[in-house]
């Protein structure tokens, strides 16, 4: 692994799932986390809802737009994490993939998308102590471990 782990979440259209996990890695990463996301068949803007979830969490995701996939993306990664949506990545040798399996935020109220914003977030929090290990950095005050 790099000396700044590379992180790649990765689902279909980019506007959900993979642009909450980035968010909550960069915040909790706290920039030595390099961190990125893309999409197979990326969206045209980012899931309002999913933005309206994180947003009550004090993150705005709203700047962000949607990304092709790339094979060097994932060339250039330590980790690349699909979100259960049966993407297929290139495999390199030395990249770590893991596949968690999320509902798509897509077409989903408010209510549905805090869950699945939750779930997110307690794998980042996982992902980020294994990449960095643990310190004694708590999560920001309005995010919590808990559902």
């Amino acid at each position: 692994m790099s000396a700044k782990p590379r992180v790649l979440f990765v689902c279909v259209h980019n506007a959900g799932r993979s642009q909450m996990a980035a968010a909550l890695t960069k915040l909790y990463g706290s920039g030595r986390i390099d961190v990125r996301s893309a999409g197979s068949e990326p969206a045209d803007q980012i899931n309002p809802v999913a933005a309206e979830a994180m947003a009550e969490l004090g993150i705005d995701i709203t700047a962000d737009t949607p990304k092709p996939l790339s094979e060097d993306s994932v060339r250039e990664s330590d980790v690349v994490i699909t979100m259960g949506c049966g993407d297929a990545c290139p495999v390199y040798p030395g990249t770590r993939y893991l596949d968690w399996e999320l509902d798509d935020p897509a077409g989903k109220d408010l209510q549905a998308v805090r869950h699945i914003r939750d779930d997110i977030n307690l794998r980042v929090l996982d992902l980020v102590e294994a990449l960095l290990g643990a310190d004694d950095e708590k999560p920001p005050d309005s995010v919590s471990r808990t559902r």
